[in-house]
């Protein structure tokens, strides 16, 4: 077998799997299957997802979402499990919403929040402001930006943008990193002449 079909084998059965499973509906939440659209509304919102319906099918009772193929192929069995991962992003999103933290680094570096702004200053001449999306909330305290919301993508994007505004520098590792980010530091270059 060769490598490429080795590893989308290895691939498929583990995706087949995350979907072979019904996904349960816990009491406090509503979904709605039409037209290739899963819609799932929640103690937080509601949120949205299309779906390939000509290769996936989708079907919800009170208590349970099942997916299945439409088609056969590895492409199918890789979106079942896409799709079941989905699944399960909207349901804990519309119950308890996802979260990401920066940390700021950096002498003189801080954030605040003015209404729906966050406030960065980051060494420039000039504060550096982003606004943040409708459904996004920002918080800012001491070092710590916490980002929230129910869409665990738009949650992860706007962290992403964030912290582009002032990526850590090897050297000292000043800027914005994620919490749990590691910042493997580079040693300073040697003055020429210094001693040891």
């Amino acid at each position: 077998m060769s490598a490429e079909k080795l590893s989308a084998a290895s691939g498929n059965c583990s995706m087949s799997r995350l979907a072979k499973k019904p996904i349960k509906i816990p009491e406090n939440v509503q979904i709605e299957i039409k037209n290739g659209t899963l819609l799932v509304k929640g103690p937080k919102g509601e949120l949205t997802k299309s779906f390939r319906n000509d290769l996936i099918n989708i079907a919800a009772d009170e208590n349970t979402v099942v997916i299945k193929p439409l088609a056969s192929g590895g492409n199918v069995k890789m979106l079942l499990g896409t799709f079941a991962s989905h699944t399960k992003n909207l349901i804990q999103g519309v119950i308890q919403g996802f979260e990401k933290k920066l940390i700021i680094e950096g002498v003189g570096y801080k954030a605040e929040t003015r209404g729906k702004d966050l406030v960065l200053s980051l060494g420039l001449s000039h504060p550096v402001i982003y606004k943040a999306p409708d459904d996004i909330s920002i918080k800012a305290e001491k070092n710590i930006i916490t980002i929230s919301g129910i869409d665990k993508e738009k949650v992860g994007l706007t962290a992403s943008k964030i912290r582009l505004l002032k990526k850590p520098e090897p050297y000292k590792g000043k800027g914005i990193r994620y919490d749990n980010e590691i910042i493997k530091k580079k040693a300073g270059k040697r003055v020429a002449g210094a001693t040891k």
